[in-house]
Order: structure tokens, then sequence, then C-alpha cells
């Protein structure tokens, strides 16, 4: 089977977008995110805050441009999240943290909102563009979720970088100092701050032809040991869609994101309490998290093309655009 997944990856490399004819009135409109966390303007350099924006930019430039030639949703956020998962700035493909031993495993989802079908890879190491192999899960076998693939695509050196092994480093200096133990997992989870828990994209979107689709992917947690596996790949936790309600992706900590099943809970809430999208998902995120200590945001859309991307955090990397309203970017809190 991952023989037949490795050679359908070359048809998904190039997407093909089909141009139909469709009402001038229905809606299209995509969102993406980029991780949330203590992401403080502070933090910035005029030239790193630019560099981020373009990025952001970018990506949900590039999905909608699929949309606008009357591309699929799948096509469109698989195109934005490829951009987010080649660029270094981010926790996902190229940009992805470290483990505890110093190498990479990566996580990711996709759902078709048509039908509910879904895709999902979890702690792949050679893979350069994990959503693009959790887009093949879903399309070419009879699984849901794969793990532990294997597939030697690229050398798992291809996602280095110098900042996220800095990062790995003041992880390691951090367990030290509290003498924490590999075998003490609880702790050592505990002991590192919020941002080491926390780094994700996603796109959400809604093509011409009504039907809504999501996305995430990771690089999953600095330091990270024992297989650890957050809700990146879990369909219901940080990925769902479907076209009665809407379609979520979702970045923060993890764990809180499984345990409160977080993306089907915000879309139940639209599909049976008959709650908007932007009551829906700030219900989840401040009322319902919040109190635990989950912290995180999520980008959410609906069959109407509504968009709403709630946080808890200080910041949340997103943007998005819709055939009624222009490219939007956002970093910190209060824009």
């Amino acid at each position: 089977m991952l023989k037949t997944l490795l050679t359908s990856a070359i048809a998904l490399s190039a997407l093909s977008f089909s141009t139909f004819s469709h009402s001038s009135d229905q809606p299209f409109a995509i969102a993406i995110h980029g991780g949330a966390g203590t992401i403080e303007k502070s933090r910035f350099t005029p030239e790193q805050e630019k560099a981020y924006r373009a990025k952001l930019k970018e990506a949900v430039e590039t999905g909608y441009a699929v949309l606008e030639k009357g591309g699929e949703s799948l096509d469109a956020i698989t195109a934005a999240i490829n951009v987010l998962e080649n660029s270094p700035y981010f926790n996902a493909g190229r940009g992805a943290v470290y483990t505890y031993d110093g190498a990479h495993e990566l996580d990711a989802s996709i759902m078709d909102g048509r039908t509910r079908q879904a895709g999902a890879v979890a702690g792949v190491k050679h893979i350069e563009n994990p959503i693009n192999l959790a887009r093949l899960v879903m399309e070419k076998s009879v699984h849901v979720m794969l793990s532990g693939q294997g597939m030697p695509l690229v050398e798992n050196n291809l996602f280095d970088t110098e900042n996220r092994y800095k990062a790995l480093l003041k992880a390691k200096e951090k367990l030290d100092k509290q003498k924490v133990t590999s075998k003490d997992y609880q702790a050592a989870h505990k002991a590192l701050p919020v941002n080491y828990k926390m780094g994700t994209v996603g796109a959400v979107a809604l093509d011409k032809n009504g039907n809504i689709a999501a996305g995430t992917s990771t690089g999953g947690m600095t330091a990270k040991r024992f297989g650890r596996v957050g809700d990146s790949p879990v369909i219901g936790a940080g990925t769902f869609a479907e076209n009665e309600s809407c379609a979520v992706s979702a970045t923060g900590h993890g764990e809180y994101f499984i345990r409160y099943n977080v993306a089907a809970d915000i879309c139940a809430r639209v599909k049976y309490q008959g709650k908007t999208i932007v009551e829906a998902g700030n219900e989840v995120i401040h009322d319902v998290l919040m109190p635990v200590g989950g912290t995180g945001g999520v980008i959410i859309i609906d069959a109407k093309g509504n968009i709403s991307l709630p946080f808890n955090t200080v910041g949340m990397y997103r943007a998005s655009k819709s055939n009624t309203s222009p490219t939007y970017v956002g970093i910190f809190k209060d824009e």
C-alpha cells in the first residue's frame, strides 16, 4: 500500500485545477494559520515581522488562486499548507521542531467536508510535505491514519534549522536544571514553557461548488519523546470538516485539544445548536479550554463563506481571503 501511495505522490504534486460554470454569487473563501502562542510584537524586528506577514500572504493567496479558478477546496488547502510547510518560519515541514533526540517527527491530517473522508499520518520522518501524504492516505487507502511509515523520500536533516536547534538546546537546559528524567514524562512536559508545546500550520476553505475542507500539519512539540503525537493528525481534535456545519483547523497545546475534541465540538455546536461559527468558536476556545489551561486557537469556515479566527493566546499567525473580502493578515491579538 505504501508503494502505491508513493507512486501517487507524483500525481498529487501537480494539482489540476478544472474550471467549471458556477453561479456568480457562489461564495468561496480560505483561511490559514501558522501557529499560536506567546507571539509578542517586541520579539520581532521590523524585518522579521515583514517576512512572516509576506509568507502568510503568499500562502493564503496561493490557496485563493486555486479557488478563484474553480478548483476544489482540497486542492486549495493543500497548496496553501505546502507554502507553509516549505518555509522555515513555521513548525511544520522544513521548520519542524526537534525531538529530544535531535531528530524530527511530523504529523498531518486532512478532511473532505463533502464525504467526511479523512487521512492522517503521524511520526513521519522522511516526508517533505506531510499534508500531501495525509491526502494520499485519504484518497488512495482504506485507512484514516497511518503511523511510522518510514518512506525514504528525503533525509531527516532536511528539516534542520538553526533557530529550532537552539530551541531544543534551551529546552534541554531547562529540563536538566529541574533534574527531569526521561522516565518522568509528566514532569518533563510541565517543565517546558507553553511555546515549546505548540506550533502548527493549517488551512480551511470553501470552493465554488459549496464544498469545504480542512487540513493541519505540524512538527510537534520541542524535545518531545516516546513517539508523542499531538492533536494535529487526530480527526475531530486538530482537524474536522463537514459541509453541513463547518471546517476547522486547530493549533495549540495538543493534549487539551484531544481531550476536549475541539474541532469536532465546534462543528457540533454549529450543527446541533444552531450557533454561528463565531459563537461556537469563542465558546470552545475561551469558555471550554481556557478554564482548564488549554491554550491555542482555531480557524473556522462555513458553507456560506463566513470565517472566524478565535484564539486565547497573545498571538496567532493567520490570514484569510474571500470573493467578498480582501486579503487579511494578522499576527498579534489586536489587529
